[in-house]
């Protein structure tokens, strides 16, 4: 798996072969095909493991406090983590060249929309929202995560992570920190 994943980040997926997989792995290239039928099965295998992680990050990142902001901030890193690993898996997640695959933009949406639900619950039950309004701001905060994550690395991180995080984290506390907060009720203040 690893140097599948290895070659696939390098080359993509249509200009890798098994041959070089296999090559990678130091197996022969019948038994790379004894554990995954085709190049496409190994590359869902991928996804699956990858598209996997970042939930859970944003998942530890919410629980791992009960404060908004810093969840906020927690969040945030889980996304800056998660493009910085040294196995770039965000390049198989994010850029791939197989995007037009459904199987493959199916994983995608799936784990962003995971992501985004995490996020919504926090947002529905600290501000009533319903979950429709909720999910989107969900999706929302998790868009400019991955996209301003992604944006960073590309820029040759000149700007520390911890640092691009809080810029980040403190745009996105501005945000939802000024929506509605219920009251014990499920009342919004004043309403």
């Amino acid at each position: 798996m690893e140097a599948a994943q290895s070659v696939f980040v390098e080359s993509g997926y249509h200009a890798t072969a098994m041959d070089e997989i296999a090559d990678r792995a130091k197996v022969s290239k019948p038994v790379l095909y004894q554990h995954f039928p085709g190049k496409l099965d190994l590359y869902l295998a991928l996804m699956d493991t990858h598209t996997a992680q970042l939930p859970a990050l944003v998942e530890q990142a919410l629980a791992s406090t009960t404060d908004n902001a810093q969840r906020v901030a927690a969040t945030v890193e889980a996304f800056f983590e998660f493009v910085e690993r040294k196995d770039a898996a965000f390049r198989m997640v994010f850029e791939s060249d197989l995007i037009n695959e459904p199987a493959v933009a199916e994983r995608v949406e799936r784990m962003m929309s995971q992501c985004a639900e995490s996020v919504s619950e926090v947002v529905k039950e600290d501000t009533g929202f319903p979950q429709e309004q909720a999910h989107l701001i969900g999706m929302a905060m998790v868009g400019m995560c991955q996209v301003v994550a992604r944006y960073w690395l590309s820029q040759g991180a000149s700007i520390p992570r911890e640092e691009a995080a809080r810029l980040v984290a403190k745009l996105g506390w501005r945000g939802l920190g000024g929506l509605p907060l219920t009251d014990e009720a499920g009342e919004h203040p004043g309403a």
